[in-house]
């Protein structure tokens, strides 16, 4: 006698999180329906562009990809292990990006979109959620992201009783290679750092002395912006601010962020140091696009193509995308979710992404893989625990069940060591040499990389 097949689970939302926990748990045996409202006539968000499941709306990049001594890296190296599709997905659509992982955008969300439609036991359907979903689906992930809708926001809200937070979060202008004058611009990443495509030329470089930066600064300062008059005492999250709202933090404050000009040598003119460098990272599989590295905005368009066009290099640019600002939602996780990531007040509904309060494309899809095992194993009647926090994916829902400091604001977060269980610095390696005072921070990371492979491994091998 052959046992009954699990019932389906229902994923409210095709983004990243979304479309890794489809994956996952079509992986186990288990099937699924993705509920997507892009695609329904008339149904729209402010920041996406197509239909596409997995569609990157901000930046092309997953960020470093250096597995021994960046927490993101080692982020990217446990969702491998784990069988990601979106890691699979972003390897094979990578683009040149020094030590960065950064994909096609078109090229990786038609992907990711091909092998879920293709899988038979996932089931996509073009839909809105409104309200919470029926009683009879009993075992459901919500991974609307930062962009939920506002009806399904709402009921969520009255379930638990409490606000949801909400930040601003900006998007960087693209512009067309071929408008890039190569007689001021050059290719070079930053302290020539080869990346995972092995190219250690991946960015463009536009250098500015001290007076065009300083003028390109008073421009900024009073370029007409953007208003949010019901969101305007909205925060931004600090690791997206507008570079205007940077430049209003200090005019220095740009040298030391986006526009710094370390590790990048001239080659025009090797001997002067520029001021200030703005870097341009290549956005597609054929290199026609490049995106503004940390120039999301929220100048008017009109003021963006002048006030960019005063950048070296980029005098001439024509901008395949301009930059723009949507609003970010996101539970106060601490107090409603449980360590299954499911809401305390409905435990049938499962939480991941940018909801969560973790912040970050490789976050995002991470704690999708994680709800997408977990209610894989509810489906087939089995007990699975979070990896232990020892890992980057568990260390990122200890932090939101609960890792924040007690009395303080909950706030989005992106991946890093502070997270994860501290070590002691070595003071030899493995060698038995002496490490010098200045590079035992460096050991130690590699050291927490090591153990946080280690215990993903065995808690994937047991589980």
């Amino acid at each position: 006698m052959t046992s009954p097949s699990p019932s389906p689970v229902h994923i409210i939302g095709g983004g990243l999180a979304g479309s890794e926990a489809a994956w996952q748990i079509a992986r186990a045996g288990v099937p699924v329906i993705l509920h997507e409202m892009r695609g329904v006539p008339g149904i729209k968000t402010d920041a996406h562009q197509t239909d596409g499941l997995a569609e990157l709306v901000c930046s092309n990049s997953f960020r470093s990809d250096d597995w021994e001594y960046n927490a993101v890296g080692l982020l990217h190296a446990e969702m491998r292990a784990l069988d990601s599709i979106i890691m699979s997905c972003g390897d094979a659509h990578q683009v040149p990006a020094g030590g960065a992982l950064a994909v096609d955008r078109e090229g990786f969300s038609e992907a990711v979109t091909a092998r879920l439609m293709d899988h038979p036991l996932i089931t996509v359907l073009r839909e809105e959620i409104v309200g919470i979903p029926p009683e009879d689906w009993d075992n459901v992930i919500v991974s609307t992201g930062p962009l939920t809708s506002a009806a399904l926001a709402d009921a969520i809200l009255k379930t638990t009783g409490e606000e949801s937070l909400s930040f601003f979060d900006a998007i960087a202008p693209i512009v067309h290679a071929d408008s890039i004058d190569f007689d001021i611009a050059w290719r070079q990443s930053r302290y020539d750092k080869a990346g995972p495509g092995g190219d250690a030329a991946a960015y463009v470089n536009c250098p500015m002395d001290k007076d065009e930066y300083e003028a390109f600064i008073d421009a900024l300062l009073a370029g007409p912006k953007t208003e949010f008059k019901a969101w305007e005492n909205v925060p931004y999250f600090d690791g997206c601010l507008p570079i205007e709202v940077m430049a209003e933090r200090g005019r220095e404050t740009l040298r030391h962020g986006p526009m710094k000009p370390v590790g990048l040598t001239n080659p025009r003119n090797p001997t002067v140091k520029a001021h200030a460098i703005v870097q341009l990272r290549q956005d597609n599989a054929l290199g026609t696009l490049f995106n503004m590295v940390g120039f999301q905005t929220k100048l008017k368009y009109g003021a963006q193509t002048e006030i960019f066009r005063m950048i070296p290099g980029l005098q001439n640019a024509q901008f395949a995308r301009l930059g723009g600002l949507h609003r970010n939602t996101f539970l106060n996780s601490p107090k409603l979710l449980d360590r299954q990531l499911r809401l305390k007040a409905l435990p049938r509904l499962r939480f991941a992404g940018q909801v969560t309060g973790v912040e970050g494309y490789v976050e995002s899809a991470a704690l999708g893989l994680l709800t997408g095992r977990l209610a894989a194993a509810q489906a087939l009647g089995r007990d699975l625990a979070p990896p232990p926090p020892e890992t980057a994916i568990g260390a990122l829902v200890e932090h939101i069940t609960g890792g924040h400091l007690e009395g303080s604001k909950f706030q989005p977060m992106n991946i890093n060591y502070g997270l994860l269980p501290p070590l002691e610095a070595p003071r030899v390696d493995e060698d038995g040499k002496k490490i010098p005072p200045k590079d035992r921070g460096r050991a130690k990371k590699r050291l927490m990389s090591i153990r946080a492979m280690e215990s993903l491994k065995a808690w994937r091998d047991s589980a």
